[in-house]
């Protein structure tokens, strides 16, 4: 298949054993809803519903939000522009999670119960393709598995039809491991765990591919560094960076410079180009941003500079098991 079929859209992939296909990217909702603590800056309503009308008619089949994303201002304005462009596409990838009482800290069964069913109100939909269990470091393993807990209801929703397939998104590679290895859940998503400059999340994408499972990366920018350069912050997961870490980052940069790819182009295609990951999440925050992260997605990247990115990075841990 070609780099785009006739009607426009991406080419799609199987989504592991999920039954589902989806393009090399999806669309990142946190933005939509304005996270301005965590992006830098604010994003109307008006924005908002446009950039998911513009998500669900574009290229690209597959939107990713959760119940905790702007007190859940990202869900409705997907819900509003699902009402516009007249529900889920055919074939389209809708993603939502269960996430626990960000007052309360509650992670409790009943609590995934009353957080799916919050974030179908504000989407204006009955099921879900995908329902992912959101950051379980926020709890513990024993507590997530234990009968009646949040594992077991949100098997059950699948069950139900609430969710077509059901996940786990988090972040430490060792923790999510472990929730790979219980073989309940059909699609892994692990962030800020495997770009260009950190490679935590290694063994953990080798035993979810191994299981079948559909893997989605994201955060591949490194909360931005990856994608604006050192020139413009020196923040890498909304850290500060170590001076090894900026350092490599600054030869990266230099050597896509030499080849005339942005950055950026790199930072996505590091991820896309892996055959374990079924796609690549990016978030956006207008319309236009769709367009321009198929660019870089699509930007032909000569192997000589992969062979440099891989001299440059050479050393990086593969796993870091607290990561």
């Amino acid at each position: 298949m070609s780099a785009h079929d006739q009607s426009g859209s991406l080419p799609r992939r199987p989504f592991g054993a999920t039954g589902l296909r989806i393009t090399p990217l999806t669309i990142g909702g946190g933005p939509l809803g304005s996270m301005p603590g965590n992006f830098g800056y604010d994003v109307s309503a008006e924005r908002g519903i446009a950039t998911a009308v513009a998500a669900l008619s574009g290229p690209v089949n597959a939107l990713d939000t959760s119940a905790s994303y702007s007190a859940g201002d990202s869900e409705r304005r997907i819900g509003q522009a699902l009402a516009q462009v007249g529900g889920i596409p055919e074939g389209f990838v809708l993603s939502t999670k269960v996430d626990r009482d960000l007052t309360t800290g509650d992670f409790s069964g009943d609590q995934v119960r009353r957080s799916i069913e919050g974030s179908l109100e504000r989407l204006g939909v009955e099921h879900v393709p995908l329902l992912h269990l959101h950051d379980p470091e926020h709890t513990t393993f024993e507590e997530a598995m234990a009968p009646g807990g949040p594992v077991e209801v949100l098997a059950q929703l699948r069950a139900e039809g609430v969710a077509g397939a059901i996940g786990v998104a988090g972040g430490p590679a060792a923790l999510m491991r472990q929730y790979v290895a219980t073989g309940v859940f059909d699609v892994l998503l692990t962030h800020n765990r495997w770009t260009l400059v950190n490679r935590a999340a290694g063994t953990l994408l080798d035993e979810a591919a191994a299981r079948g499972m559909g893997i989605a990366n994201a955060a591949v920018f490194g909360g931005g560094i990856l994608a604006v350069g050192t020139e413009r912050t020196t923040k890498y997961a909304y850290c500060e960076a170590s001076p090894d870490l900026l350092a490599r980052i600054r030869a990266i940069e230099q050597a896509c410079a030499g080849y005339g790819i942005p950055l950026a182009a790199a930072a996505v295609q590091f991820s896309t180009r892996d055959p374990r990951i079924c796609t690549t999440v990016l978030g956006v925050s207008r319309p236009e941003r769709i367009a321009e992260s198929v660019e870089l997605a699509t930007v032909p990247i000569p192997d000589e500079l992969w062979a440099e990115v891989d001299v440059l990075t050479d050393g990086i841990a593969a796993d870091r098991a607290a990561s």
